[in-house]
Order: C-alpha cells, then sequence, then structure tokens
C-alpha cells in the first residue's frame, strides 16, 4: 500500500490523534479494514477525511436500502469516471455482498440480469442521472452513494495511484472474489444510521439539500461541501470564479484530450493563480491526468508566486523547482485544493442526480 500514495505522506494509524485518530477507528470497526488508502490520503486535512468518511458510511454502509444496490451505484459511477482504483475496489465489495456473477459481470462490461440493478447501473454511469430507479424513500442512500463516488473517484485518481493492492492484483478475479469473501461479514451487516456524525458535529456545515434534508446523509453531504469546499480559499477570487465558471458550464462528459480546454478558463488569471486553477480544474473534470508536474508547479507557484503556466510538462524536473523548506504549501493544501475542485463538480452533479425517485424495477430493498 505504500506505492499507492503519489503526492502525500499519509498520517499513519499508529501516530493519528484527535479526530483523524476517531475517523479510524471507526472505519475499522464499521468497514473491517484497519488501513484504506483513499482514507490516508485524506488525513492530512482531518476535516475533509471526517466530512468525506461520513458521507461514505452514512449512504452506503448504514441505512436499510440494499448494501448490494448500493455497491452497484458505486461501482457504475467509478466506472463513469474512470477510476480503476475505485472500479476495484467495489467489484470486490460486491463479491463481499455474495453476489459473485454480479461482479464480475458488471466488471467485464456486462448488463446485470436482473432489471432492478441493470437500471441502477445504467444510472450510475449516465453523466446527465436524472431521476433515480429506485424508492422515493430511498433517495438520501442511493442519491447519497453517488455523490459520494463522485467526490471520492476525483479525489483517488488524482493522489492514488491505479493500483488497489500491490503489483495490480486486484485485475485477478480469484483475488477479488476471495478478498470479497474476507469482508463478507463485515459487509452484510446492518449498520445503525447517524454514528459518523459525532465526527463532524463541530464543523462548519452547508444547507442541508432537500433530497436527503433532516437524514445523516443529509449532515453529512452538508459538511462535505463546506470543508471541501473551504479548499477554494487557496486560490485568489479571480482563480475562483473561473473554476466556477468552467463547471457552470460543464456537460459532465470528459473533457478533450489535451490541455486546450484549460485555455479558456486559465487564460486571464494572475500568473500566480493559474497553477492552482488548472490543478482544481483538472480534478474536477480530469483528476486521472492529474501529473507530477502538475504538482509540482502548484508547489512552485504556492511558495513564489512564479508564473509557472508555460513549462514544458515533458521535461519539468525537481531541478527546475525553487527551493521549498515545506512551510508554504503542505500536503493538508494539496489535499483541501484537490478536495475544492473535487466537490465543484460534485455538486454540479447533484443538481442533474437528484430529481425525483420512482419505483424500482427490481427488489432492491
Amino acid at each position: 500500500m505504500a506505492g499507492s500514495f503519489r503526492y502525500v505522506t499519509p498520517v499513519e494509524p499508529r501516530d493519528a490523534t484527535g479526530r483523524t485518530a476517531r475517523v479510524y477507528a471507526q472505519l475499522a470497526e464499521d468497514f473491517g479494514l484497519a488501513r484504506m488508502a483513499l482514507f490516508l490520503t485524506l488525513s492530512p486535512s482531518a476535516e475533509v477525511l471526517a466530512a468525506t468518511w461520513a458521507l461514505l458510511r452514512e449512504s452506503l454502509l448504514a441505512g436499510q436500502a440494499s448494501r448490494t444496490g448500493k455497491e452497484v451505484v458505486a461501482l457504475g459511477v467509478s466506472m463513469a469516471n474512470r477510476c480503476p482504483f475505485c472500479v476495484a475496489a467495489h467489484t470486490t465489495l460486491l463479491h463481499a455482498t455474495g453476489d459473485h456473477r454480479l461482479a464480475e459481470g458488471i466488471a467485464r462490461g456486462g448488463t446485470p440480469a436482473d432489471p432492478g440493478y441493470a437500471a441502477l447501473l445504467d444510472w450510475a454511469k449516465a453523466p446527465g442521472g436524472g431521476a433515480g430507479p429506485y424508492p422515493v424513500a430511498h433517495a438520501p442512500e442511493y442519491a447519497g452513494t453517488a455523490l459520494a463516488f463522485h467526490f471520492i473517484n476525483r479525489m483517488a485518481s488524482a493522489l492514488l495511484t491505479e493500483d488497489l493492492l500491490p503489483g495490480g492484483l486486484q485485475r485477478s478475479r480469484l483475488v477479488r472474489s476471495l478478498s470479497g469473501r474476507g469482508l463478507a461479514r463485515t459487509v452484510r451487516r446492518r449498520l445503525p444510521p447517524g454514528a459518523s456524525l459525532p465526527l463532524i458535529e463541530d464543523l462548519p456545515a452547508a444547507a442541508e439539500p432537500p433530497w436527503a434534508a433532516g437524514t445523516p446523509v443529509g449532515a453529512a453531504y452538508a459538511a462535505l461541501l463546506a470543508a471541501a469546499g473551504a479548499g477554494g480559499e487557496l486560490l485568489g477570487d479571480r482563480a475562483r470564479a473561473a473554476v466556477a465558471d468552467a463547471v457552470a458550464g460543464w456537460d459532465g462528459e470528459h473533457p478533450a484530450v489535451g490541455a486546450a480546454w484549460l485555455d479558456g478558463p486559465l487564460t486571464d488569471l494572475p500568473p500566480e493563480d493559474r497553477a492552482g486553477a488548472r490543478l482544481a480544474l483538472l480534478t474536477a473534470f480530469a483528476p486521472y491526468r492529474v501529473t507530477d508536474a502538475d504538482v509540482a508547479a502548484w508547489r512552485g507557484s504556492a511558495i513564489t508566486g512564479a508564473d509557472v503556466s508555460a513549462w514544458d510538462e515533458s521535461v519539468i524536473t525537481d531541478a527546475d523547482m525553487p527551493a521549498w523548506d515545506g512551510s508554504a504549501a503542505t500536503d493538508a493544501d494539496l489535499v483541501r485544493l484537490c478536495a475544492f475542485g473535487a466537490i465543484s463538480a460534485t455538486a454540479h452533479l447533484a443538481a442533474r442526480i437528484t430529481t425525483t425517485a420512482h419505483a424500482p424495477l427490481g427488489d432492491l430493498s
């Protein structure tokens, strides 16, 4: 797992204190894993870590809706977002629910035989979303799961490698199946809603969304909107506005190959803001295209205020970067800036995928 982390040094469980230690403890109890790369890579920012965990727990793990159905949604969103790390993780977790044929069928690009699961998969993979194929009463759990993974996929793709397991072992069907069986007892438990809320109760929160107001999912989503949105403070006013304008005009599709699509949003920005805005926009729209050069350029501009937008990414090296003593741009700042890009895209998609739900096509209880 040590090789999973691209740009941050995580807080190890043995060293964790305060909010981070409490998140790790609950994660180990409720998810069954003491170390999870996604949450470790978020750990430099305890607020983003806690809010992300809360939304994941309250939507995917807790509640009354089908865990298998919600894993189908998590897998479908991860496939749509081109996040191999999360695709492998949720194929494995579908195995853990006991539906091995469903897990491998989706992993191979097939359509589930059950019409309810097929409808959920189609909905999760569609950029426009629309009315979800689940009962209205389960909207917080299903919509919350979809939005949790629109955020999580972006953070994982930007900050982690593609490999869930060392050496790419997650590509083996046998390994996925055996790993899932090892998690089966934990995954098949019914967890009580709301247990994560004490972890975020003292954090700032946005307004709860109408589709989940008054539920633990709504409280967790509101906390994540605030915690991740606060990362915009790392950009100047014009850069934040440029990111917001670009996201507002986004159709939900993947941007064209190359970087020309970034030219418009970045052109009129002050030189010192271009690298940060670029990193936020990449995380929002194409996090799998974040490179070492993008992160190095942002770290450099965060220290010097230099214009690094014209550097040739194919030849940039550490020697090109200004001397840095670690005091200006921290790992927590990187997590927060990427979180700002990720939540900007997630909040934009929320308006598309939280419309009124309808009755399911199959038994998803």
